[in-house]
């Protein structure tokens, strides 16, 4: 099941986007400023994002900047009230993919949503990914560190790709299963762990600094 992150300060609204998008079978978080919105971009796992601009704490431009800068990939929708053509031009130019303006008809939100997840996913692609010393490539689930090389399963590959893309946050696990697993795979906690130790094996077979770090409680972090 597709999960969106709202991050709106009009609670009214809110509420009313997670109630229609609940009823279109999407799963919903919602907050409503941008210091607690950047958290749960952080912290949690979504498919997307549909950002205001005018928040309270942080605004929604920051907010974007930021989520870019840590190179978190997450599609974002702004859906604001500021629709002159400079305001569009600056959301798209700072990393949104789409850009809708208030009022808007909930159909038309439901078009841009299921346009934008019918998307490939970004890091598909021959290109490798490169952290640190590091560098996998996706298609061959290949794994380099200077001269060194190994083969990942696609399991482990699958787990890598999901830490490379978003080096030094703390990913709770129950998004790890989410995204490797699948939202309603019946797995058990002791299988994540085990192929956190088998990827820990890989890294070290490579000599790689990189490290993957258990934040007690919570989840893993791949330290740089």
């Amino acid at each position: 099941m597709m999960r969106i992150l709202i991050i709106e300060d009009d609670k009214s609204l809110a509420e009313t986007l997670r109630f229609q998008l609940e009823q279109q079978h999407f799963e919903t978080d919602v907050c409503h400023n941008g210091e607690e919105g950047l958290h749960f971009i952080e912290q949690q796992s979504h498919d997307l994002i549909l950002l205001d601009r005018m928040l309270p704490v942080l605004d929604g431009i920051s907010v974007l900047k930021i989520t870019r800068e840590k190179n978190i990939s997450t599609p974002i929708i702004f859906v604001t009230a500021l629709g002159a053509l400079n305001d569009k031009i600056t959301g798209l130019d700072c990393g949104a993919d789409d850009y809708l303006v208030k009022p808007f008809d909930f159909e038309e939100l439901l078009a841009r949503i299921r346009c934008i997840l019918r998307r490939p996913p970004k890091w598909e692609g021959s290109k490798p990914l490169t952290v640190g010393d590091l560098s996998y490539n996706i298609e061959q689930k290949k794994l380099y560190c200077r001269s060194l090389s190994c083969s990942l399963s696609a399991r482990e590959g699958d787990l890598l790709e999901f830490f490379l893309h978003n080096p030094g946050q703390t990913i709770p696990r129950a998004s790890l299963l989410a995204k490797v697993w699948g939202p309603d795979a019946d797995v058990e906690d002791g299988n994540l762990d085990n192929y956190i130790y088998f990827l820990r094996r890989r890294l070290k077979s490579v000599e790689s600094t990189l490290q993957l770090k258990t934040i007690r409680g919570v989840g893993y972090q791949l330290e740089v």
